[in-house]
């Protein structure tokens, strides 16, 4: 499949538009997680560490998501894209961790305490779609997880590429591969509103995220 752009969005799901979906609320339109991973705006040392701890305190755990959405998998679509993404997410965590440690402790930041909350609040919205009886729900925010993930690796190698760390290799599925599965079969209507809400949720708490890590950037550099 040929490589695309990382600003080009996941596409080629006419039937359903969960890539017209991806391409209007995934994380890769943020301004601040551009601004972040472009070389040429030199985005600082602090506003890059910070991000990276941001992004560990949400998605740093172990999540359930993957695995949550093979035990509850929309009819007539092969889930091993699940198992194999639940595998490369653990390695994703681990070269997430390390960057955390590498970047050093997180930068001093103004209402600390508020911002722990919202970690937690979205950590909480991930398990409750993890754990949703609607079929497709899991899968929904499984996928979303998927195209943003690939967003948040332009910030963690950007980060990498500067302490001269070896950044692995992405090995979680690729999410337009993903998104093609769904659209290619006859998805029952309730799984396919299902799909969309749960992706819905999860790029909405992204969207949520980077609007903090961007508020925690500006609350610095007014001090």
């Amino acid at each position: 499949m040929p490589t695309r752009s990382p600003d080009t969005p996941p596409r080629g799901d006419g039937k359903h538009g969960i890539a017209a979906l991806a391409a209007n609320d995934g994380s890769f339109r943020h301004p601040f997680l551009r601004r972040l991973s472009d070389p040429t705006t030199s985005a600082s040392a602090r506003d890059l560490a910070d991000a990276i701890h941001c992004i560990c305190a949400a998605h740093g755990g172990a999540t359930a998501i993957f695995l949550s959405a093979t035990r509850c998998s929309v009819p007539g679509a092969d889930p091993s894209w699940l198992v194999a993404a639940a595998t490369a997410f653990a390695e994703e965590r681990a070269y997430l961790a390390a960057l955390t440690a590498a970047v050093g402790p997180l930068p001093s930041t103004p209402g600390q305490a508020q911002s722990d909350g919202a970690f937690a609040a979205i950590r909480h919205a991930f398990d409750m779609l993890a754990t949703s009886e609607r079929v497709g729900c899991a899968t929904g925010a499984a996928i979303a997880l998927l195209v943003d993930w690939k967003a948040f690796r332009r910030i963690f190698d950007t980060a990498a590429d500067r302490l001269g760390i070896a950044a692995p290799v992405n090995a979680l599925p690729d999410e337009a591969a993903v998104i093609a599965v769904y659209a290619s079969i006859d998805t029952p209507a309730a799984a396919f509103r299902a799909i969309r809400f749960g992706a819905q949720q999860a790029f909405a708490q992204h969207r949520g995220l980077l609007d903090l890590i961007e508020a925690r950037a500006a609350a610095r550099d007014r001090q």
